[in-house]
């Protein structure tokens, strides 16, 4: 693993640590459980920490992306994060209020109650692609519902990794936040300690992996996953306007995101002005190289750069139309790339793309296209772009880890939706109160009081019976 340089922070975690640091988190947790004024004190105190280094959490993406525009990790890793911590703690004391509910005139007068109690630790591995937002989100939800949090960064992204241990040491005593570096060996490990929950946020075949670790110990999970998100353009509606949006979830992070757009459906008697319209978009935004090159992101790593040529590679040996829409310059910079018509056998339509290359595909009605999508495995997220019908039309026939209808990507940055996928791309949700439900037991109490029915709820049992009987009629 790549380290940064000169920084102790960034050393590995040996294995024989993860089991000890669970257990000093536990046992802190149970010595004194954060109440209300905890949580708030440690999300106001992570987010100063936050808001001061945005700058340094900049430059140690960009540096591990080899180049990552500024603006994208400000907003996608500064600002959404503080965005999140804001409703958290505006939010908070409500959602941990016990919630009154009737107790059934059977049990009269007894009264009943749920309680949101917090669960212990919440274990969080987070991926590359968005290495700060994807650990302190559910980082600070797990902080909001309780709990103490150990989390896993990716070692992908070592810079990013030992800038989150840094800040959270800062923040947090090491007996209620603890952040473990390491390769895949270590996040094997992570994934099969015993924690009270555990959040997952990568691919669907490590996700696989993560949940037979959780087994044996009957763990909890969030698995926030991936897979081929489309973008359905409905007969009508005004293509500048999809391909503006369209580039932007494509192009946005250079396609290295959960929820970009993996495929776009369009009508069949406009895919060539679509395909026209993107290539204006992507030329207008990022054409000029002297002025705009900074804008455009990089691949995180060499094996990312290769595996996105390689699924290029297979559609021109397929004889597909493969058009670059730009030219770029950098070791891992790719150009934006339309790949048409591929067929299911083309790795494109196989593979999630996970990066800056548009298939495009088009439909004879839209009853094709909706069952082009319900045919394959259920996405994170599905973007159809037309009229109120129209969208009402995909959503009643399709199901989806979430929707944004006439764009993309924002669906993620509303706090007050629950965000997370649905079979193979994921399981669970989180954001705003869908986290802080997930990471907490809804404790169910009753209450009884001086006189109850179970007073009467002895032998002999023939009155009972009888009152049953009547009960039943």
């Amino acid at each position: 693993m790549d380290a940064a340089p000169h920084d102790p922070t960034s050393a590995a975690t040996p294995v024989a640590d993860l089991q000890p640091t669970l257990d000093a988190l536990r046992a802190a947790w149970r010595d004194r459980r954060p109440d209300a004024a905890q949580r708030r004190d440690d999300l106001a105190r992570l987010r100063a920490a936050f808001a001061r280094r945005l700058t340094e959490m900049a430059d140690a993406i960009s540096a591990d992306f080899g180049h990552r525009a500024r603006a994208e990790s400000l907003i996608a890793d500064g600002m959404t994060v503080l965005s999140e911590i804001d409703a958290l703690r505006g939010y908070l004391r409500g959602w941990m209020r016990p919630r009154r509910v009737g107790a059934g005139w059977k049990l009269w007068p007894a009264r009943a109650e749920v309680r949101p109690v917090p669960l212990g630790v919440v274990g969080v591995i987070a991926p590359w692609n968005y290495p700060v937002n994807l650990a302190l989100i559910p980082l600070a939800t797990a902080i909001a519902a309780g709990n103490h949090v150990y989390l896993k960064p990716s070692e992908h992204t070592p810079r990013s990794s030992a800038f989150l241990r840094s800040l959270l040491a800062e923040v947090f005593p090491a007996d209620r936040v603890a952040v473990a570096l390491g390769d895949a060996d270590i996040g094997a490990a992570f994934a099969g300690l015993p924690f009270d929950h555990l959040v997952f946020t990568g691919s669907t075949a490590v996700g696989r992996k993560v949940m037979a670790a959780a087994v044996p110990n009957l763990t909890p999970l969030t698995l926030e996953l991936g897979g081929k998100s489309p973008a359905i353009v409905c007969p009508g509606y005004p293509l500048d306007k999809a391909a503006a949006r369209l580039v932007t979830g494509k192009l946005f992070n250079a396609g290295q995101t959960c929820i970009a757009p993996d495929y776009v459906l369009v009508d069949a008697a406009r895919r060539d002005a679509l395909l026209e319209a993107l290539r204006f978009e992507v030329q207008a935004r990022y054409a000029d190289a002297g002025a705009r090159a900074s804008d455009y992101t990089h691949i995180v790593s060499d094996a990312q750069h290769a595996r996105l040529t390689g699924l290029l590679d297979d559609a021109r040996a397929r004889g597909l139309a493969v058009l670059p829409l730009l030219e770029v310059e950098g070791a891992r910079a790719l150009a934006p790339t339309l790949v048409v018509e591929p067929g299911d056998d083309t790795d494109v339509m196989r593979e999630e793309i996970f990066g800056p290359i548009l298939p495009v595909l088009s439909y004879t009605t839209l009853d094709e296209a909706i069952a082009f999508v319900e045919a394959r495995d259920r996405p994170l997220a599905l973007y159809p772009f037309g009229d109120r019908t129209q969208a009402e039309a995909i959503l009643a026939r399709t199901v989806a880890g979430g929707v944004t209808v006439n764009d993309t990507l924002l669906h993620f940055a509303a706090n007050r939706l629950p965000f997370g996928g649905v079979g193979p791309s994921g399981m669970g949700a989180y954001h705003g109160r869908a986290g802080f439900d997930a990471m907490t037991k809804a404790l169910p109490v009753l209450w009884q009081s001086r006189f109850a029915v179970t007073d009467w709820l002895r032998p002999p049992y023939a009155r009972i019976a009888k009152f049953v009987d009547w009960l039943a009629r």
